[in-house]
């Protein structure tokens, strides 16, 4: 399962030097208005200390862990949603990812320029939220237009309930409020699914201070949690600045070391991509054997035969059952034999939800 986030803001607000730290990928981090042209695109991996203690107790010839791909989406400004500077790319860049990290200028530098002339986290987010909600309030009225007369005849079934979910969403829309305020179930989502609405996906804001800011936040941290503590968002303190500096150290003592000089225990970044899988309700499962040890990404809630599939469609429409340890049952006892010696191996059918964590082994025939 592919994860894909795009990182937008107004121009530097940090956007170019967060992806650059997070991917080691070599985006142009100037201090200029539109320093990234096209979207630049990451895969980094996901930490998880988990998969590294299978590893040391599988010895397999490989580790695998799972990937998030990372967008760098070009600068933002007013109008965009009109096709001013770069929006209708800007605009189609965001309507392929899954989430957003909206990254937010929370620090002071007078020798970095600030598109609008001051530092006002809240106002810059507020510039954004319109543009999207401007082309979603376009979608959703063209949407509703073309389906309005069948809707309303009541003959058609589909189309009454996806006017209806339109019309909440518009009225909010209206109000300056973006889609994803709007209590939609899973059913009520698939009736607008092909509407691919920019507020609909879920946001994590990313406040970019500087260092002495990144363990408390501050004023402007403070200004936006305010401003979303209505919204189903995530809010995450980063120093962009520093996590490149860490990025660039070549050793993982030499990052461990520089960490607790400044009194943190894991770089920023990890607790970003950590939020973003909370973010999009993901969780996930390892496959231990001598050949690999490999994470696997999952939604929340799937089935083993669901989780099969990730690996393989043949998987989970073969799927006779499935073999679980729980993952800290495999490092007490440090192997699968031992395991099995313990009692420790669940034979799970095709209602068996997996847990995170879990370590599984799929039977399967085709």
């Amino acid at each position: 399962m592919s994860l894909k986030c795009g990182i937008v803001g107004l121009p530097n607000v940090g956007k170019s030097t967060l992806f650059n730290c997070l991917s080691n990928a070599k985006a142009q981090a100037a201090n200029f208005p539109f320093c990234t042209i096209e979207p630049n695109v990451g895969v980094i991996t996901v930490p998880d200390e988990r998969l590294n203690k299978l590893a040391e107790l599988v010895n397999p010839e490989r580790i695998l862990p799972t990937t998030v791909e990372i967008v760098d989406i070009a600068g933002l400004v007013a109008g965009a949603s009109k096709g001013e500077g770069l929006g209708n790319k800007f605009l189609a860049n965001i309507r392929e990812t899954d989430a957003i990290l909206h990254v937010l200028r929370c620090f002071e530098d007078p020798n970095v320029v600030h598109v609008s002339g001051k530092v006002d986290p809240v106002n810059d987010k507020e510039v954004i939220d319109l543009e999207l909600q401007l082309k979603d309030l376009e979608s959703v009225e063209q949407r509703m237009k073309r389906i309005e007369k069948q809707a309303k005849t009541g003959a058609d079934k589909e189309a009454k309930k996806t006017y209806e979910i339109l019309t909440s969403i518009h009225q909010n829309l209206l109000q300056g409020k973006s889609a994803r305020t709007v209590k939609l179930s899973k059913e009520d989502l698939v009736f607008i699914a092909d509407l691919h609405l920019l507020t609909i996906k879920p946001v994590m804001y990313v406040c970019n201070v500087d260092e002495a800011a990144v363990k408390t936040g501050n004023k402007y941290v403070d200004a936006v949690k305010a401003a979303v503590k209505d919204e189903d968002a995530e809010v995450l303190i980063i120093t962009a600045a520093m996590e490149a500096e860490i990025a660039a150290l070549e050793s993982y003592e030499h990052r461990k070391s520089f960490l607790a000089d400044i009194g943190l225990e894991e770089p920023g970044v990890n607790k970003l991509i950590h939020a973003a899988y909370k973010l999009l309700n993901l969780q996930t499962y390892f496959t231990a054997g001598v050949k690999e040890v490999r994470a696997w990404t999952i939604t929340k809630g799937m089935t083993a035969p669901q989780a099969a599939g990730v690996i393989h469609t043949d998987f989970e429409k073969g799927f006779i059952k499935a073999e679980v340890i729980g993952y800290d049952d495999f490092i007490t006892f440090k192997s699968e034999a031992a395991c099995r010696d313990n009692g420790k191996i669940r034979i799970e059918g095709k209602e068996y939800v997996v847990n995170d964590g879990d370590v599984m082994h799929f039977r399967f025939n085709v």
